[in-house]
């Protein structure tokens, strides 16, 4: 059935194709002093119709006539002589040739390249296909060695001497779970995925059926950064724990989601992130990305005319009044110090939990103005690496950098 509607589609647009060059080889056959003819004719009629309305006078009517039958002789004496043969260029059959050829050659080109002797795939069989590739997903070390290597973000010297330090510590006390969630923390914010990704790896074991849910999540997480992107078996299982303690965990749901994606099940992966979008809080570090995706996955889902719910601003709640309060009643140095623990949770929190890009700039911008530049450098960049494939994050990020000299303004 299908190569015959792709026959009946081929010969329609060849048709469509070769009739202009059809008429242009009847109007070169036909001699042009013919057309002068009719036209002269119909300018004799003309005439007749306009000294009728008043037009034209008698006087001006006969030089007009006069005018016009003088080219009639001339197109008469045109007429009498042999024409010319067609110019080869007005032959349809040139086209054709080259219609055939075209046709011929992408023909050839599909039989090489293509897969002409696929058979129909039913929507069973694809759901199906689907399940298959799920069961089947390559192991994370698999995964890491087919990712494209990432640099590492530039770190200031002496915190690469307390992340040794800490290293250090959780080499002789391996079984600390304090030490190895720190661990896995500082390594992730210098970059180095796999290591902290080991380091949760040992952290969930030891703390075995007392994980939560956020624990599991971060781990499928630094595995699914580690493997550039993709969803691994063992980021799966991670991913499903999450869920198993938790199915309403927001990080876990969009992972499974994007896994769902990735394997050609968008209806799973959309009628979870429409969940997330309409009923999940607007600030949540997933909603960006799920915004730049769905479009297209609503369109693979069957759900072409989906809307996702307006963002909400973007706006993030300062101080309440008692801290407003308090401040006032402290000395210069006790203000910079909250300024300074404030930005500090505000960092600890981000590299723990992430957070929406609004919350990044805020720190970036925070981290300028107390003095921490380099620092301040560090975060865009791994905010950089986090938000660089969503354009309306990375243009918040951006804009509150180039507001504190760190990025050329927009």
């Amino acid at each position: 059935m299908f190569w015959i509607l792709t026959a009946a589609m081929t010969v329609l647009v060849a048709v469509a194709i070769l009739r202009p060059f059809m008429g242009r080889a009847q109007a070169v056959a036909e001699p042009a002093a013919a057309y002068d003819l009719g036209v002269y004719r119909d300018q004799l009629r003309e005439v007749d119709r306009d000294v009728k309305r008043g037009v034209l006078t008698g006087d001006e009517a006969d030089r007009l006539k006069t005018e016009i039958g003088r080219k009639i002789l001339d197109a008469d004496r045109a007429m009498a002589k042999p024409s010319a043969p067609a110019s080869r260029s007005a032959r349809p059959w040139v086209a054709a040739v080259a219609l055939a050829l075209v046709v011929a050659g992408s023909t050839a080109i599909y039989w090489r390249l293509g897969e002409p002797a696929m058979p129909d795939l039913p929507l069973a069989a694809r759901i199906a296909a689907s399940d298959e590739r799920l069961a089947a997903l390559p192991s994370q070390a698999e995964a890491e060695a087919a990712a494209p290597a990432q640099p590492s973000p530039q770190a200031d010297p002496e915190y690469l001497r307390l992340v040794e330090q800490l290293r250090d510590a959780v080499s002789r006390r391996p079984n600390d779970p304090q030490g190895l969630e720190l661990l896995a923390q500082h390594e992730a914010r210098l970059g180095n995925i796999a290591a902290a990704r080991d380091a949760q790896q040992r952290l969930i074991a030891i703390r075995g059926p007392a994980s939560q849910a956020p624990d599991h999540v971060r781990l499928a997480a630094l595995m699914i950064e580690a493997a550039g992107g993709f969803v691994s078996a063992e980021a799966r299982a991670e991913i499903e724990a999450a869920l198993r303690i938790d199915p309403a965990d927001g990080q876990a749901r969009y992972l499974a989601g994007l896994m769902y994606a990735q394997n050609d099940r968008p209806d799973l992966a959309f009628g979870l992130w429409r969940d997330l979008l309409e009923t999940g809080p607007a600030d949540a570090p997933w909603v960006a990305p799920i915004r730049q995706l769905m479009p297209e996955l609503s369109w693979l889902a069957g759900e072409p005319n989906y809307q996702p719910p307006p963002m909400a601003g973007s706006d993030l709640p300062g101080p309440d009044a008692g801290a407003v309060a308090a401040a006032g009643e402290m000395s210069p140095e006790e203000q910079q110090q909250m300024i300074t623990g404030m930005v500090r949770n505000l960092e600890a929190r981000l590299m723990t939990d992430s957070g929406p890009p609004a919350e990044w700039a805020r720190l970036i911008t925070s981290l300028v103005r107390i003095g921490e530049e380099a620092r301040a450098r560090e975060i865009l960049a791994r905010a950089q690496a986090i938000f660089g494939g969503t354009p309306q994050a990375m243009e918040i990020i951006d804009r509150a950098a180039a507001t504190v000299g760190l990025v050329p303004a927009p």
